[in-house]
Parts: C-alpha cells; structure tokens; sequence
C-alpha cells in the first residue's frame, strides 16, 4: 500500500523555504503523494460547521490563511521528481471550469504526468455564494464542469451546451501527459458521491476516516460501481485516516483493499513536522 502526506499550508507558517524542505523530505522519506486541501475565502460564521474540527471552524493561525493549491503545487513541482500531487480536494462547483482545466493540465504537463484531482462539491455554503454560484445545485453544476473539463483535455475542438456552462468551438493546449485525462479523485461519503465516482473517477477519496467508516463506504462505493458496471478492478482507494493514526490501523486499511492512506500532517512548525515525518516513516515499513 501507498503512503502519502495531506496538508492545508496556512500562512505566516508555511514559508516558501518551509514548502520547499517539505517536498524534498516527502520525497527522499519515500512517500508516494502530497495532498493539499483548498480554500479560498473563511467565515467567522457559516451555516454549516467545518466537519473537521471540534469547534466547527478551521483552525487558521491569527492573521494567516490558507495558500492557494495550484500556486503552492508549482513550487512544489519544482523540488520534486516522482512524488504525485494531488488535491484533497478542489471544490469544482465554485471554481471556473475552463481556468481549473487549464490550470491542472498545465501541471500535469510541467510535472511530467504526476498530477492527481481530487474533487468534490464542498461543505460551506458561504464560500460557494462568495465566488458567484448558488448553493443548491452545486452538484449537478459539479457534475457539469468535470464534463467539460474531460472534453477540453481530450478533444481538440470542444462545444458544449448545459444549463451552467456554454462553450463553443473552444481549443485548449497542452494537454494532460497522463492519457486519457488527469485522474479524477471523487471525494465524498454520501450515495450521489459514489454515482459521481462510479461516473467519473478514477478513484475515491475517503477522509479522516477509519477502518470501520471505510468499510462502510466501500460497500456503498460497491454497489455505485456495480450499478454503472463497474467494479474496482483498476479503480483507486485512497484514505485520509484520522490524526492518531498506527501500523496496525494501516494494516486494516490494507484488507479492506485501500490502495492508498495519506496521513494528515497537522501541526506546520519545523518540530511537529519532524515528528510527522519520523512516524510516516514508521508507517512506510508497515505499509
């Protein structure tokens, strides 16, 4: 099983220096992927709490934010040979599908193919009204987007005509390395997730979750690939299990046929992110 890091670098402690040692050391510790989640504006008070936290906010230090995915995957790019990137996820419904095409296949092209998308429909409704889009139909514009998206980075002339986007005679370029498309990671635990990913993916992404939780999605992640004639033949499992996560918890992802765990890293000064490292190298031998 594969082992990669999942991090959400957050100003003033992700220094570019502290981005740049981080890729080397993911890369010379042997981890197979870097993860980064995205957001791009914050509330003092949303409707729905952050799911990741106690308090139901993101934990962001005073006067810092969150640094933009695509920006911080070309520096790290430039540190980095054979680790994958990849986003955990990109929030397709309140992003512009043409730039998020544009922006992924540029990667996968300076990155030599090593580009990963995971996406999803998102948690805060607040972000997704702040960058121009309704809230309640997030998911079919989702599923419309990755539509166009997939015909930018395949065809070379591309007219489309939905009920969120219309484009005619569009060319893009470069495309992708990796044929047909960037791989889509479908992120999410609900039964339309599953359609999504049996639709769409090339994977799925479960996150914080554990063993138990995992198997209880994979069974519902079966019966959506089953359903659109599919099976997980060729089909990627990748976990964020939580924090605390052991060798033996590892173990247990494997026999659930989890091809991939991508423990968080938490904490971003230099001591908490040696400690991390030391124990994903301890989960490497495990793996």
């Amino acid at each position: 099983m594969k082992v990669g890091v999942f991090s959400t670098f957050m100003s003033p402690i992700a220094t570019p220096e502290m981005i740049l040692d981080f890729g080397r050391r993911a890369e010379e510790t042997g981890l197979d992927s870097i993860w980064l989640g995205e957001h791009v504006v914050l509330f003092d008070e949303m409707e729905f709490p952050y799911p990741g936290s106690k308090d139901g906010k993101i934990p962001v230090p005073d006067g810092g934010g969150l640094l933009d995915t695509v920006a911080t995957f070309g520096l790290l790019a430039g540190v980095t040979k054979t680790v994958r990137l990849g986003t955990g996820i990109a929030l397709i419904p309140q992003r512009n599908p043409i730039y998020t095409a544009k922006e992924f296949a540029t990667l996968d092209w300076l990155t030599n193919g090593r580009m990963d998308l995971g996406i999803g429909v998102g948690w805060c409704k607040e972000e997704v009204i702040a960058c121009g889009y309704t809230w309640e139909d997030r998911g079919e514009r989702c599923d419309e987007f990755l539509k166009v998206m997939q015909s930018l980075w395949t065809e070379p002339e591309v007219s489309f005509k939905g009920q969120h986007i219309a484009i005619d005679k569009v060319r893009m370029d470069p495309k992708p390395i990796q044929k047909p498309h960037i791989p889509i990671i479908v992120g999410g635990h609900s039964k339309r997730a599953f359609r999504r990913a049996a639709e769409f993916g090339a994977g799925w992404y479960g996150f914080a979750i554990d063993p138990a939780m995992t198997k209880d999605a994979l069974n519902g992640l079966d019966a959506a690939l089953a359903a659109a004639g599919r099976s997980r033949d060729g089909f990627e499992i990748i976990v964020t299990p939580p924090y605390k996560v052991t060798a033996d918890m590892v173990k247990e992802f494997a026999d659930l046929g989890v091809d991939r765990i991508v423990v968080q890293l938490g904490g971003q000064r230099a001591d908490q992110v040696d400690r991390r490292f030391d124990m994903m190298g301890e989960l490497l031998q495990a793996a």
